[in-house]
């Protein structure tokens, strides 16, 4: 996973002196080329060890680790996508369309790289195995959830998608070993998804959680972590990148279920035949 991309994701939760060091690694990451650790501390205006703090915070075992990922990833990063203006009140039609197709295939790119296919080959075990699957979001994560639980429904999983934080705790005080719940918050920090995923582990449930990158309150209570961009308030508009973020590793995950499944692709050839049927008719 790209590093820069690490400190992208979790920007918006780092303590000041955190945040200093990711921001000049963002707008100057060239210069941790050439740059060691107490070079670094002393440009920035902070100790030393809280620069191999941040490193490690990130999942490298120090400075050295963290300025080869920096490297590296300026080095993949020639053809990355990059969102140019924002969009106005004043914005023309080819200018909304334009500034709206590169930030969604900034999003999508960002969004593959924090993917981990060891975390998904999870995912798709723990929801091809499951008895009851009950997917939880509010908001425009609800309606990504809703889309999911008619993709595994079709493919003849038991998934349910309730929009009502107070109906999703109660279905989940019924769950069991072997039952999932899969819940979407792109803060991670939604108090009634974070309740019902306290509920799923009471019960010995397990969960699946598709959050921004970082620990938060509903993936700390996960058995497996999945990644989306979460968007900054500033730039926010009715959060479709967000949407687009978690739709398409919704859709990713629906794919690798298809393929592992030979009885839901019969079951999804089934339910194409007739809708197919009944537009014909």
């Amino acid at each position: 996973m790209s590093a820069l991309i690490k400190i992208k994701a979790i920007q918006n939760s780092l303590s000041a002196s955190e945040a200093k060091i990711a921001s000049f690694v963002l707008k100057s990451s060239n210069a941790i080329r050439d740059l060691s650790s107490q070079e670094l501390s002393s440009v920035i205006g902070i100790s030393q060890s809280s620069v191999i703090k941040f490193t490690q915070k990130l999942g490298y075992k120090g400075y050295p680790a963290f300025k080869l990922a920096i490297i590296d990833a300026l080095n993949s990063e020639t053809n990355d996508p990059k969102l140019h203006g924002e969009i106005t009140l004043k914005s023309s039609l080819p200018q909304i369309s334009d500034v709206l197709l590169n930030s969604k295939v900034s999003v999508l790119t960002e969004t593959k790289i924090l993917i981990e296919q060891e975390s998904l080959e999870q995912a798709v075990k723990l929801i091809t195995s499951a008895n009851r699957i009950l997917i939880c979001g509010l908001g425009g994560s609800a309606l990504v959830g809703k889309d999911f639980s008619y993709k595994l429904q079709k493919l003849g999983y038991s998934a349910y998608a309730e929009p009502d934080g107070h109906a999703q705790l109660a279905f989940v005080s019924t769950f069991k070993k072997g039952d999932l719940v899969f819940a979407i918050s792109e803060s991670g920090q939604t108090r009634e998804i974070r309740s019902v995923t306290e509920q799923a582990k009471a019960n010995n449930s397990s969960v699946i959680s598709l959050t921004k990158y970082g620990s938060t309150p509903v993936s700390e209570n996960a058995d497996v972590k999945l990644y989306s961009i979460a968007e900054q308030e500033s730039l926010r508009l009715s959060s479709i990148l967000a949407r687009t973020s978690q739709e398409f590793v919704i859709d990713i995950l629906f794919i690798a279920i298809t393929q592992a499944s030979s009885q839901g692709r019969k079951l999804l050839e089934k339910s194409n035949i007739a809708v197919k049927s009944f537009r014909e008719s």
